[in-house]
């Protein structure tokens, strides 16, 4: 998951280059050093997001009862995450490794696509995921007494799916395969951004998607979840007299949010080097005469993290959730999880539960599992 990659560096390299009339700027990209360390990266990245975003949606697709109100956003999310996976992530893992664009115009556009789309699916659900932890921890009891929201909440992730395509789509159209001559060799570059529509195009759309995708919703989830820690705090202060019920609801809920706060912080963490550099590279004065290694490993380090974060997301979910860690080990580690797991719990794995308890049935035994994370 990324933004667009402004341009290779076959074509930074040619500029500073022409601009500088010193051709032995250019590197070979076979002494470069991230020709080989970014595929092998990315080959990671795909393999533990296709295992964990594939396992999630296992989770989600065998076991109804996993299909609560905050897991429909995380349904979601696993889903953008799963695609772009899947459908750019080994096409694009070539383009430190490979000084043309080999595959064509048809998977230029696709990738374009798939990684916006991406994005915006990515930021809107964690938005749509603060603002239901706020509802469910400050308003819990109108939450529960209403009949659609389970409704209203798959509705709202469609729409967020909606939103997210229609605004990918410019990138997607306008992309193309830019053809330069490097020293009498053609090379072939996917570019999102039109030639005749310099500057004013590429500094739009970058700016845009710094607001929509990166900006904004960090601020709407920063509010929300400002308000709901005020909340806590003053409701930590009248917990006595509180069934006991009620206490193990809230800290519970109070879980959930924390696991979405994660997701938010790997998203921040993830694209600010990517939106940073594209930032400066397209509204910074004389940015081919500036381009330096500062400004080549922020391009490489922040390419690699936005797709890096479509596979944080189950990892994160191992770690914190009981709930997950179990089906984790149950799907990926079944070979060697069984034994261990009834050694420590017996014949009957127990997790913690939060508003009800049901059984699900397995091949190996009886979960008892809950809605909650």
């Amino acid at each position: 998951m990324s933004p667009e990659s402004p341009l290779n560096d076959t074509f930074l390299n040619l500029n500073i280059s022409s601009n500088s009339s010193d051709t032995e700027h250019y590197v070979p990209y076979k002494n470069r050093p991230e020709t080989y360390i970014v595929p092998i990266v990315f080959a990671v990245i795909f393999v533990v997001g296709l295992l964990g975003n594939g396992t999630l949606m296992a989770i989600f697709v065998k076991h109804k009862v996993m299909r609560s109100i905050p897991n429909t956003y995380i349904i979601s999310l696993t889903a953008g995450d799963l695609l772009v996976i899947i459908g750019t992530v080994p096409f694009v893992s070539t383009i430190y490794t490979l000084e043309s664009w080999p595959y064509g115009e048809f998977v230029c556009k696709l990738s374009e696509l798939l990684r916006d789309v991406s994005v915006g699916v990515t930021a809107l659900n964690l938005v749509a995921l603060s603002v239901d932890r706020y509802t469910a921890i400050v308003f819990p009891l109108s939450k529960q007494s209403s009949i659609h929201t389970k409704s209203l909440t798959v509705l709202l992730a469609v729409s967020i799916w909606f939103i997210a395509v229609i605004l990918a789509i410019p990138g997607s159209y306008f992309a193309f395969i830019l053809q330069l001559d490097l020293q009498g060799k053609i090379i072939s570059v996917c570019y999102p951004y039109p030639e005749y529509m310099m500057p004013w195009y590429p500094r739009t759309m970058v700016l845009i998607k710094f607001l929509l995708f990166y900006t904004l919703p960090l601020l709407c989830t920063g509010i929300f979840y400002c308000l709901t820690a005020r909340h806590l705090i003053r409701s930590s202060q009248n917990l006595v007299g509180r069934n006991h019920s009620h206490v193990k609801q809230l800290r519970a809920r109070v879980k959930v949010a924390k696991i979405v706060l994660i997701f938010v912080v790997l998203f921040a963490i993830s694209f600010l080097p990517s939106h940073m550099f594209l930032l400066w590279f397209y509204f910074y004065p004389n940015t081919m005469e500036n381009y330096n290694d500062f400004w080549h490993v922020c391009k490489i380090v922040g390419y690699v993290l936005t797709f890096a974060n479509s596979c944080m997301n189950p990892v994160a979910l191992y770690l914190v959730s009981g709930i997950f860690r179990g089906y984790f080990q149950q799907y990926l580690f079944c070979c060697f999880s069984n034994k261990t797991l009834r050694r420590k719990h017996g014949h009957s794995l127990t997790l913690k539960t939060v508003n009800t308890t049901f059984i699900a049935d397995t091949p190996q035994r009886r979960l008892h599992v809950t809605t909650d994370l």
